[in-house]
């Protein structure tokens, strides 16, 4: 069995953020903006797993989001993208994006089961219970308006999912959502089960990501409320006899310079927003999901042309630095990492920004 990096708790995790997506994370029209080929995707992983890296997190989207470069409309899928991924390399864990409304939990709980046997114990599970509203069209199905029927569905679908990955025998479901007859798991996950993450905004979810993640997923928009934010999660989670972590997501732009980062930041944040993909995505984000908070408008607009609304890492590689610290020291137990080209830039962080995190001691 290999170790799972996502079960250390002797380190602050970084993992990388939506490389399965076309422009990953950056909602800008620059000619260099990420190209999401699987050729650049194994190469990511080559340089992550090679460099330490504990983890990739890849964003489940069906239909892009319009604009100029219709942002995210191309995707690879993200149980087979783990699946490349994880026979392709030694130690890094790599997640698959799951919504609940549109994969039956049977084939979830054996496909996750298997990609988790091909990597001997690195994969994982992100749990999404559905907000895009377009994308649901698309697909046929309807969202609920109300986050109760959402995520009362979505218990039910992981309930599904952890029977099948604890009992070896046969077994009927009778829930109000699933009539299953005669199901069975095999093979089960390596462990028995792998680590979970949900992002989660509404109090419905946090009872979900509480009861049921390892990491709760949020935004760090303001470092000041992440820290209560964090304190009130993790009682929450103890109050039920569970230790749920909080991870964030942040978006870097690392020079020489602060000039050089800065200059970068207004040329492909502002001077090449794609600002109609921009607004498409904020405004679906505040009809249907609670993610981000709704009074910080203005400053979230900007964060998402950056970087899909993410931290901002952006300077030198001290800023950087210390910016990932001041993650740390609010509570967050890990972060993501966007790039505007991840296999072009992860290099110089690699190289200028982890040796200053190693010797902070929080790697």
């Amino acid at each position: 069995m290999t170790r799972n990096m996502m079960l250390a708790d002797d380190r602050f995790l970084l993992g990388t953020f939506s490389s399965n997506c076309s422009s990953g994370m950056s909602v800008t029209k620059v000619e260099e903006r990420w190209d999401n080929s699987w050729e650049n995707n194994l190469k990511l992983g080559h340089l992550l797993d090679d460099a330490g890296i504990d983890f990739m997190l890849p964003i489940a989207r069906w239909i892009g989001y319009g604009g100029e470069t219709d942002f995210h409309g191309g995707v690879l899928e993200t149980v087979t993208w783990a699946a490349g991924l994880l026979a392709s390399t030694k130690n890094i864990s790599v997640f698959a994006t799951i919504h609940t409304a549109a994969n039956h939990p049977v084939v979830v709980a054996k496909q996750i089961a298997t990609i988790d046997h091909i990597s001997n114990g690195r994969a994982g599970l992100n749990i999404v219970a559905g907000w895009n509203k377009p994308e649901y069209e698309a697909l046929g199905l309807t969202l609920p308006d109300d986050h109760e029927t959402r995520y009362g569905y979505a218990q039910e679908w992981f309930d599904v999912v952890r029977k099948l990955w604890a009992s070896k025998d046969y077994f009927d479901w009778d829930g109000a959502y699933f009539k299953l007859k005669g199901v069975h798991g095999d093979p089960l996950p390596v462990r028995g089960d792998v680590p979970i993450i949900n992002a989660a905004g509404s109090p419905q979810g946090r009872e979900f990501a509480t009861d049921n993640a390892n990491f709760l997923f949020t935004p760090a928009i303001d470092l000041a409320r992440s820290i209560d934010e964090i304190k009130e999660l993790k009682a929450q989670a103890k109050a039920k006899n569970r230790k749920v972590d909080v991870l964030t997501f942040s978006h870097v732009i690392c020079r020489p310079t602060e000039e050089e980062a800065l200059n970068y930041l207004e040329h492909t944040a502002k001077t090449n927003a794609d600002w109609e993909a921009v607004d498409n995505l904020v405004r679906l984000q505040f009809a249907h999901a609670q993610s981000f908070p709704h009074d910080l408008l203005a400053l979230i607009r900007d964060r998402f042309a950056m970087g899909h609304g993410g931290f901002p890492l952006i300077g030198t590689p001290d800023q950087v630095a210390e910016g990932i610290l001041s993650l740390h020291r609010a509570g967050f137990a890990g972060t993501t990492l966007s790039f505007v080209d991840y296999v072009k830039e992860f290099p110089y962080f690699r190289d200028n920004v982890l040796p200053k995190l190693d010797a902070a001691g929080i790697r």
